[in-house]
């Protein structure tokens, strides 16, 4: 009888300690990485978003393309090895974003705003930037986002 006791409470110890291991997972992107925490401190304060990251050739290509719209609180950071010109346009990408293009310091370089969604028409940066967040549309208005304003992230260093 002991012994039962025993191998249930062990039994039920190995599964809290499962789900607790299981509590901690966040959120995933599409291919299951986790989602990294970033924020955007402008006039009217510091705002938190969870993005997805695109650090190689498939995944810049690839983008928001054949996506849902972003949640408020979500985005993606295209990061690029050198800082320079940057150019990008809302091919097969059925939502409209606001694409940030960002310098290796973290600063904004420039904001397109309601980027017009299947458009094939190209959104330069106007200056060098080694990432680019894009935000569902309208996002970067609503928290007062500018040129100058600060991105932080491990990717950038102020």
């Amino acid at each position: 009888m002991e012994f039962s006791r025993r191998v249930l409470l062990g039994a039920v110890l190995l599964v809290a300690g499962l789900e607790s291991g299981c509590a901690k997972e966040g959120p995933v992107d599409a291919a299951g990485r986790p989602l990294e925490s970033l924020s955007i401190v402008t006039a009217s304060g510091e705002h938190r978003f969870l993005v997805e990251i695109a650090d190689d050739d498939a995944e810049r290509e690839r983008g928001l393309m054949y996506r849902p719209p972003l949640e408020d609180d979500r985005g993606m950071l295209f990061q690029f090895p050198a800082a320079r010109e940057q150019s990008f346009w809302m091919k097969n990408t059925p939502s409209s974003l606001d694409i940030i293009y960002i310098d290796p310091q973290g600063r904004i370089v420039s904001i397109a705003s309601h980027a017009t969604p299947y458009s094939e028409t190209p959104l330069p940066s106007n200056g060098a930037a080694n990432g680019v967040l894009e935000l569902r549309a309208g996002r970067a208005g609503e928290i007062g986002a500018e040129p100058g304003d600060q991105i932080r992230h491990s990717f950038f260093r102020p």
